[in-house]
């Protein structure tokens, strides 16, 4: 079987070479000659009895054969240089840290030159967290996810209290009804969250208030709170803000707050791990860092 089973050299050279469609920047990816990257397409070519690439003069395209084979060699070199840097970093002080958009841009991001000032050791990995419900589908130290705290077989740490408010630009606001009470709403346009694990919050800020039956004058859905958040920043219309990032929206003007009428929440953002590595000393400082950075 090992006879038919190309080298790992070879594969990645034809990897790089298809996603740059040039052997030359191939080349210096991956820190070799333009002739060796030749060399292993070739090789791979000549096992694979398949012509992978068409040349044309100075310019190559993958053929059908060599798009198909792309297709599906790059979920397991993924795979592969996952699990490759997943081995490394235990050895490493590296933390792979998983958080969900709008905390990542708005809060943690911004946050983290502060994090690295105190511990320049711990290198930092950061990966994108889809809104998909658990946490478990990805390898990671820490995540940082929102919930209401029910992650069975996880240790968590809520970062910070959680109120959430209607907030808006102040251009919307311009030579428009003012927003004195919320059935003023129905002259204005607002912004709803739809997501598996933030649920739309505006009929619950409603009856805190005491409007239930007020009626919007347009409703604009976005998937996730991050596309909320930044329609509400472009003035798209009235959006329901989490104070941990509007924060400095409202210090700096960028949103207003117009009813001071805030709701506690059930949910929070929390700092999410596996027993097995929530010990680890690079996860205990991250975690004491967030919970005092931002609580």
């Amino acid at each position: 079987m090992g006879r038919h089973l190309p080298s790992l050299s070879a594969l990645r050279a034809f990897e790089a070479t298809a996603r740059h469609l040039s052997f030359t920047r191939a080349a210096v990816e991956l820190n070799l000659t333009q002739t060796a990257i030749s060399h292993r397409i070739k090789e791979l070519e000549g096992l694979l009895m398949v012509k992978l690439f068409a040349r044309k003069q100075s310019a190559i395209s993958l053929t059908e054969e060599g798009r198909a084979y792309l297709d599906s060699i790059r979920p397991a070199l993924a795979q592969i240089a996952s699990a490759t840097d997943g081995i490394s970093s235990v050895r490493e002080n590296r933390l792979n840290i998983t958080c969900l958009s709008a905390f990542a841009f708005t809060c943690l991001i911004p946050a983290l030159p502060n994090f690295q000032n105190r511990h320049p050791g711990i290198a930092l990995r950061l990966m994108p967290s889809a809104a998909t419900g658990r946490p478990d589908m990805r390898d990671f130290d820490v995540a940082v996810w929102h919930g209401p705290n029910d992650w069975p077989g996880f240790e968590s740490a809520r970062i910070s209290k959680e109120e959430i408010f209607p907030v808006c630009s102040p251009q919307l606001l311009a030579n428009r009804p003012q927003l004195e009470t919320p059935a003023d709403l129905r002259h204005y346009s607002v912004v709803r969250t739809v997501s598996p694990i933030i649920t739309d919050e505006w009929p619950a800020w409603l009856q805190h208030t005491g409007h239930e039956s007020t009626e919007f004058g347009g409703e604009i859905y976005c998937e996730g709170l991050f596309f909320s958040m930044a329609s509400t920043r472009a003035g798209l219309g009235v959006g329901l803000g989490r104070s941990s990032l509007v924060k400095d929206d409202l210090a700096n003007g960028r949103l207003v707050e117009p009813f001071g009428v805030r709701l506690p929440s059930d949910s929070a953002y929390y700092a999410v791990s596996r027993p097995d590595k929530s010990a680890l000393p690079r996860v205990k400082v991250f975690t004491e860092w967030l919970l005092e950075y931002f609580g």
